[in-house]
């Protein structure tokens, strides 16, 4: 898209004050004109979603605003069922008297391989925490592979053996798949795609649409980690950096927070569009706003700097193995404590709360004391890092 919708709110909302200036009432300054922007602000983000382009673009695929309208204005529309419209990483189902979790994924990373992993672990711990996110317990996986005419076996060895050692880690077996092959330059040599199935206890009842005032907001470790490694790993900048893909399997991280603290209200992780995108889809599902601290967000030093070089907010890039967790505020304490007693929640970190307004709305308080509006990420700042 070529503008968000806090530029054609402001743009109107400028427009407007234009016309006061030209014999209209004008509104009075101060805070009745910040409710005024924010009003126009709130009427734009809830129109109707729909796809300006009449084409496809990378900016579809990159998890911001581009890709919501593709969902929404295209796929939810056609397919809008109860069980589908939250809109979470899994659906959770009753299936003979049990809670079945069941998610889908593509992959199509480039490079295959980078540090820290390859595109068959990655495949594995996505589609594994596709699932925790949904307080559910994976069990069994599909695994569909795309290969390209040309593709070297050795690589496909290397691939399929790192999901097997990473479902073994997951404690998950992979059960069923499929094998497609097109011509040279039909595909990027290997893609996979990924179903997931896992069982949900009956207690448990968790969703970004239950968040609600006075929650708050964690994140399981530094963010960033996965996309600025995939961003070096491609080779297009003279930077070195001893940094790893974060992918990891989270279902263990959270078996140990849903025994550890009551109060869970919702479980994302912060893939393509990175944390800030979860907590729009935060704001917008509860009908609340978010406030979180610049401060708080842990961000390892090289990917800030990358991040700083590249002109790009680590907010909004990817992560494969961190989590952003929302909780009953009177339980943050023992959340945090649950995350840290993990070994992959070792960093985690309380960044803010749900509050009442604006809703729908994500603000920022910033290192330099000031607040900014965080939107959805407009455009592709970083392609193909899952």
């Amino acid at each position: 898209m070529t503008a968000g919708w806090i530029d054609r709110a402001l743009s109107e909302h400028e427009q407007q004050q234009a016309a006061g200036r030209n014999g209209a009432p004008q509104p009075l300054p101060g805070t009745v004109r910040e409710e005024l922007v924010l009003e126009r602000i709130d009427r734009v983000r809830r129109a109707r979603p729909r796809v300006r382009e009449d084409r496809i673009t990378m900016s579809h695929g990159a998890g911001g605003k581009a890709s919501q309208s593709l969902i929404e204005a295209i796929f939810l529309d056609a397919f809008r069922n109860p069980l589908l419209e939250p809109l979470e990483d899994a659906a959770t189902l009753d299936v003979g008297g049990a809670r079945v979790a069941l998610t889908t994924d593509s992959y199509v990373v480039s490079p295959l391989f980078f540090p820290g992993g390859n595109i068959g672990d990655l495949a594995v711990n996505g589609t594994v925490n596709d699932l925790a996110m949904a307080g559910a317990v994976p069990l069994y996986l599909s695994a569909g592979f795309i290969l390209e005419e040309g593709f070297e076996v050795e690589q496909l060895v290397a691939i399929t053996a790192s999901m097997r050692d990473a479902a073994r880690v997951a404690g998950v077996q992979i059960v069923t798949g499929d094998t497609k092959v097109v011509e040279k330059g039909k595909a990027d040599g290997c893609y996979i795609s990924t179903a997931g199935v896992g069982l949900v206890a009956p207690d448990v009842n968790i969703g970004v649409a239950t968040a609600r005032p006075g929650d708050a907001i964690l994140v399981s470790g530094p963010i960033g980690d996965h996309g600025v490694t995939i961003m070096l790993a491609r080779g297009e900048l003279d930077i070195e950096a001893d940094l790893a893909s974060d992918t990891a399997p989270l279902n263990g991280l959270v078996a140990a927070l849903l025994a550890g603290a009551p109060g869970v209200r919702a479980l994302r992780d912060a893939t393509r569009g990175g944390v800030a995108t979860i907590l729009n889809e935060i704001a917008r599902a509860a009908d609340a706003g978010v406030v979180v601290s610049e401060d708080a967000i842990p961000v390892r030093d090289v990917v800030r700097g990358a991040a700083e070089l590249l002109g790009i907010d680590p907010m909004y890039v990817a992560c494969e193995g961190r989590m952003v967790v929302v909780v009953d505020g009177a339980q943050a304490d023992a959340a945090l404590a649950a995350l840290r007693a993990h070994p992959a929640g070792a960093q985690a970190a309380l960044i803010g709360h749900v509050v009442a307004e604006p809703a729908g709305i994500v603000q920022l308080k910033t290192a330099f004391g000031g607040t900014r509006i965080v939107d959805l990420l407009v455009g592709d700042p970083l392609p193909r890092i899952c």
